[in-house]
């Protein structure tokens, strides 16, 4: 409550300084919202100097500070404070008040040497040319003036290099955390600009160069575990299965250890660059994975690489870690590797399958059917172009658990699925007549479906929701049609397969047991005119290729991909010397 007063200014401004880095320090999180207390330090120093600048904005208090203050004992104590200002607005990502601040503070030599060309960073250039005023002895300091100047550089850089990530200017993002890395910052930091340079490397199209910075950033600090996961990552953008699934083994087994964070290298700095960058883009780089997450990755990969065993292993393993509750603690957002938990128990179920243990994946998509029979509506009526499902059912809202058309599809496609894959597991197993029933009920699942459209929309403009429906309707009616073949029920096997080509025409498995059908029954002459139409189709290879090929995986989930291989044409080259054989004979009667 004391007047200001211009011999005990100094004093009373280290003061200031001192006690909000011990805040600052005390708290040890980032520094966010304004520092009231250096607005009124600033105040005190108008006052004593007979001014007044209540109504003015910080920038402008500093602006007319600085002008006021002719003191030499003055100057230190407030470029002190410039420096706090400047931690301040960083933190806030106030890159242009800083930038102002920093001209005010430099004086005309400092200038010149900040004075850059074309490509140079001006902020970097005042900081690194801003001469910090000597200090007195007489008054200690917890942190000296010219540590938080080299912080200021360190977060600049770091902060400036982000910014230009996120905007997509990557030869300057690269230039930026290159200046970062040189910087005065603790291991973590420096582990977590490595981390960057190396997304800013991958979005270059340069995958070896940002495992070298990966590498680097474990190197600094092994702790880093966004990096592994990113190491992971790019491992799988490069094919390289075996060194992706090893890292990951090591990313879920860190997690489970679960470290503690690494202590700063710089203990005593209490102005610290962690404390200042904290933007959304560097959360999003440095998310950290939950170990689910990482265990159903594990299961993902092993599954989409045919390494069957050690998908069930990992599926069995994430779906005990549900029953225990962790799924809870994982949000569902954008950043989780997670899919909605139904299409993990259809993809355990096809790993099962796929491991000759049928009767667990019959287990295990009964579970799917049960959990969301309630959650379906009996009729839905959509659009099947290509837009956004707007308006609501009746009756669909929150009380009846349904949020949206989309929704309703999915877990109809859960449900649909489930029973197909039971189906197709009861045909392995042999029991023709409990697969016709679980393929009728997934057929049957699929009547709730009304499209409404032209009726002849191209596949590229259908909802994926319809296109994962009709394509579980063709793998369906193939199933059916197939084990009505073995049964000896040839009409309703043909039925089967000409709705499964009003589905998709031209359909290579399809078209081939259709040929089949019409031979069984004896109608030969028309089965070899279908077969010499398909056979002459350069499209039937192609889309069967589709079918069974890696790019399956990105066409559908990941839940059918065992289906669309089981519903092949398994005796295609007996069919064709039947065929040929047939042709031959009529050919040398019709010529006699």
């Amino acid at each position: 409550g004391l007047p200001a007063a211009l011999p005990t200014l100094p004093l009373e401004l280290t003061v200031l300084y001192n006690s909000l880095l011990f805040t600052v320090g005390a708290t040890d999180s980032a520094i966010e919202g304004e520092a009231e207390g250096i607005r009124q330090g600033l105040l005190r120093v108008l006052e004593a100097c007979g001014a007044s600048g209540q109504d003015l904005s910080t920038e402008e208090l500093w602006q007319k500070v600085l002008q006021e203050v002719k003191m030499k004992d003055l100057q230190a104590p407030v470029h002190r404070l410039g420096a706090l200002q400047a931690a301040w607005w960083l933190a806030a990502s106030r890159l242009g008040s800083v930038t102002s601040l920093f001209r005010l503070l430099s004086n005309t030599e400092d200038l010149r040497r900040a004075h850059c060309s074309n490509g140079e960073n001006e902020l970097l250039s005042l900081l690194k040319a801003w001469q910090v005023p000597p200090e007195e002895d007489s008054l200690p300091l917890v942190q000296s003036a010219e540590d938080v100047k080299e912080v200021l550089c360190t977060a600049a850089a770091f902060l400036q290099g982000l910014q230009e990530l996120e905007a997509g200017n990557f030869p300057a993002a690269l230039s930026l955390l290159q200046e970062a890395t040189g910087g005065f910052c603790s291991k973590t930091i420096l582990a977590q600009i490595y981390t960057c340079l190396s997304c800013c490397a991958q979005r270059m199209g340069k995958p070896q160069t940002a495992l070298q910075h990966l590498r680097r950033a474990l190197q600094v600090d092994f702790q880093c575990l966004p990096a592994l996961s990113h190491v992971a990552a790019l491992y799988h953008e490069l094919g390289e299965t075996d060194a992706e699934l090893q890292s990951l083994a090591l990313l879920y087994e860190a997690l489970e250890k679960n470290p503690p964070a690494a202590a700063s290298s710089s203990p005593h700095s209490l102005i610290r660059t962690e404390l200042l960058v904290h933007t959304p883009i560097l959360s999003s780089l440095l998310h950290r994975r939950h170990p689910s997450e990482v265990k159903y990755l594990l299961a993902q990969r092993c599954l989409q690489d045919g390494r069957v065993a050690d998908a069930v292993e990992h599926y069995l393993d994430f779906l005990a870690l549900l029953q225990e509750g962790l799924q809870q603690q994982v949000p569902l957002d954008g950043d989780s590797a997670l899919p909605r938990i139904p299409e993990v128990f259809l993809e355990a179920a096809s790993a099962l399958k796929q491991a000759g243990r049928q009767q667990d994946a019959i287990i295990m998509c009964e579970e799917v059917i049960r959990r969301t029979t309630n959650l379906i509506p009996r009729m839905l009526r959509v659009e099947e172009r290509l837009e956004q499902l707007e308006c609501p059912l009746p009756g669909a809202g929150l009380a009846s658990g349904l949020p949206s058309q989309k929704d309703s599809l999915r877990c109809l496609a859960w449900r649909a699925a489930g029973f197909l894959h039971q189906g197709w597991a009861w045909a392995t197993l042999g029991k023709n007549k409990e697969a016709v029933t679980q393929f009728s009920r997934c057929l049957n699942d699929l009547l709730r479906v009304q499209l409404y459209g032209s009726g002849v929309e191209p596949a590229e403009s259908l909802l994926p929701e319809v296109k994962v429906l009709q394509k579980i309707r063709l793998l369906s009616l193939i199933g059916r049609g197939a084990q009505f073949l073995e049964q000896g029920k040839h009409k309703e096997a043909l039925l089967d397969f000409q709705h499964g080509l009003q589905i998709s025409p031209g359909d290579p498995t399809a078209a081939s047991y259709l040929v089949q059908a019409l031979w069984k029954l004896n109608r030969k002459q028309e089965a070899a005119a279908r077969w010499q139409k398909f056979s002459q189709n350069p499209t039937g290879e192609d889309e069967l290729q589709e079918r069974c090929g890696p790019f399956s995986f990105r066409s559908f989930p990941l839940y059918l991909v065992s289906c669309l291989r089981q519903a092949t044409f398994p005796h295609g080259e007996s069919l064709s010397r039947s065929i040929q054989d047939y042709l031959g004979i009529t050919s040398q009667e019709s010529s006699s």
